[in-house]
């Protein structure tokens, strides 16, 4: 209805979890990595709670795309179940083949069995329960005991909770205590800063194809205001919001017209900030003042034990001492020792020897992002840019012109995208990756390859490794990378196109699935061919639009094992 008004595709603010719209602001971006982290890395559970509405189902969305490919997702969104029912959706999802009254004991053996031919295979079976604060006590029970599935290495079966906070109270109960000790990864996802709203609002206009600032700083106070910071509620406002702009013929939306949104919403109830009683601030205020003090009091009590045996504290008793170390006292031999004769007399000059050093703790590798802030390492664009024209054996003269003119000469092509970890991993080709620091600053770094639960990533001729969940904090998406067309000059084919491109991809799909696309001799790009590369797209988890571009070539290119192209992860 408005879109059009304010030049957009779509309507920015639907509540649907699109996770096109997945704003990665710091708290997004540190909850995804934390549930990559539970898909990289063998055993445990992996918690995520957040408020309703806090964006948790959005970003689960965001991990389906990213997931690496050797992985099988088993999710589950009802878990209002009984653990027979429950199991059976696990099996359901994972194509496990059960009889429909089996006991418990044969689903879980069908199941371990399933997740042993996983594993011998080389893949990861991860366990996804949505809404996990509905679970009952019984079905917690089970998936505890199906951690047990294991190796004598790994864990068989990662597990991720997602729930609202009450999962956290449910999980603090005594009776589930095995089950919280084996959580290794909690994350909360909080509501939206001020800041962080009106980025989330920047960044989904931009998504739905708006250019300039339609909401005033003032609406983002009171869009903030009245949802407490909830993406969800920003989401039902903002809407309402446009929608009155729009009926006004007013191309930008204030505080009044949020305000006025906000009313529509929630009726009578509108949202309100709690409003201390005058005086309050100075009591809490001297209340933490007297806290802090307290604190540094104990502190500094607990230091003075830790240091004469408890004597200060009041009311210890004194404790015995341990004894303390002497530097160990031997009679210094005369020069006549060096003969080998040793003069015990116990007039000889004695010497205090050293007691040895103690061992020094081997250096912490600095964090990626403080060595980026601090400029330690040189992550220019042309750096990069030799960086990765040296993986494929070139040599790139910034003087020369730019530098995808010079790939061009060469036979290259550059492919410059904003896409997801996931995308990479089917690409399977090193990448310039434009990494942001705290302060906003762009760094461009190498991306070489791609390790169990972290990255190998190349700053000028100084290589990185970055545990994959540090690294998905810095990074939003952008990546330019080569490649190299088959055949064509690495047009996009689509429907009734012609030419030798054509040809060679019809070629290579029959080559790849082992039997022909009818004609094989035909050059055009007809209803058969635009089945085949859906097809592939399907299988190669890409965007299944059979429309041939450069990822849906690439990735053809890695099944055909095509030589002469570097990897981040090298084919068997």
């Amino acid at each position: 209805m408005y879109a059009s008004f304010f030049g957009l595709n779509e309507k920015p603010f639907a509540i649907t979890p699109d996770p096109r719209y997945l704003y990665l602001g710091p708290r997004h971006a540190e909850a995804l990595a934390h549930l990559l982290y539970g898909v990289t890395e063998s055993g445990g559970f992996i918690q995520l709670t957040g408020e309703v509405g806090t964006g948790k189902t959005t970003v689960v969305r965001s991990l389906l795309e990213q997931l690496p490919p050797n992985t099988e997702v088993a999710l589950v969104l009802n878990p209002r179940l009984s653990p027979t029912e429950f199991l059976l959706t696990i099996c359901d999802e994972l194509q496990v083949e059960v009889e429909e009254r089996a006991s418990p004991k044969a689903i879980i053996d069908a199941l371990n069995l399933r997740l042993l031919k996983a594993h011998a295979a080389g893949r990861r079976v991860v366990l996804i329960v949505d809404e996990a604060q509905n679970l009952s006590t019984e079905v917690l029970e089970q998936i505890r005991l199906l951690t047990n599935l294991e190796t004598a290495k790994q864990k068989l079966l990662q597990i991720i909770l997602v729930g609202q906070p009450e999962l956290r109270d449910l999980l603090a109960r005594s009776d589930l205590r095995q089950l919280a000790q084996r959580i290794t990864g909690r994350y909360h996802l909080e509501p939206l800063e001020p800041e962080e709203l009106r980025a989330y609002v920047r960044h989904r206009l931009e998504i739905a194809g708006g250019r300039g600032e339609i909401f005033t700083m003032a609406a983002i106070r009171e869009l903030h205001r009245s949802s407490d910071g909830i993406p969800r509620l920003a989401n039902v406002i903002a809407d309402r919001a446009l929608l009155g702009a729009w009926s006004k013929e007013t191309r930008s939306v204030d505080g009044r017209l949020t305000r006025q949104a906000a009313r529509e919403v929630f009726g009578d109830r509108v949202r309100k900030q709690v409003r201390r009683a005058p005086g309050t601030a100075a009591v809490l205020l001297g209340l933490a003042a007297v806290v802090i003090v307290a604190l540094a009091v104990v502190i500094y009590l607990l230091l003075q034990r830790g240091a004469d045996g408890g004597a200060n504290l009041p009311g210890a008793q004194p404790a015995s001492r341990a004894p303390v170390a002497s530097p160990v006292i031997r009679p210094e031999p005369p020069a006549a020792a060096a003969a080998g004769v040793i003069d015990a007399s116990p007039d000889a000059p004695a010497t205090i020897e050293p007691e040895p050093p103690e061992p020094v703790a081997a250096p912490v590798a600095e964090p990626l992002a403080a060595r980026l802030a601090a400029g330690l390492l040189p992550t220019g664009t042309d750096t990069a840019f030799a960086t990765l024209f040296e993986r494929w054996g070139l040599a790139y003269r910034p003087e020369d012109g730019p530098a995808c003119e010079q790939a061009a000469a060469e036979g290259l092509r550059c492919l410059l995208r904003r896409g997801t970890w996931g995308e990479l991993a089917v690409l399977n080709r090193p990448v310039i990756m434009v990494l942001a620091d705290a302060d906003g600053r762009e760094h461009q770094l190498v991306l070489n390859r791609i390790l169990d639960g972290a990255a190998e990533l190349s700053a000028g001729g100084e290589s990185v490794t970055v545990p994959l969940g540090e690294l998905l904090t810095l990074w939003f998406g952008e990546y330019l990378l080569l490649w190299r067309p088959e055949a064509g000059e690495g047009r996009t084919l689509t429907r009734n196109q012609s030419g030798t491109d054509v040809l060679w991809l019809r070629r290579a799909l029959g080559e790849l699935r082992g039997n022909p696309i009818l004609p094989p001799d035909s050059a055009t790009y007809d209803p058969a061919m635009a089945a085949a590369v859906r097809e592939f797209q399907r299988s190669a988890r890409l965007e299944v639009d059979g429309i041939a571009g450069a990822m849906t070539m690439i990735a053809l290119h890695n099944a055909l094992d095509l030589p002469g192209r570097p990897r981040l992860v090298e084919i068997d």
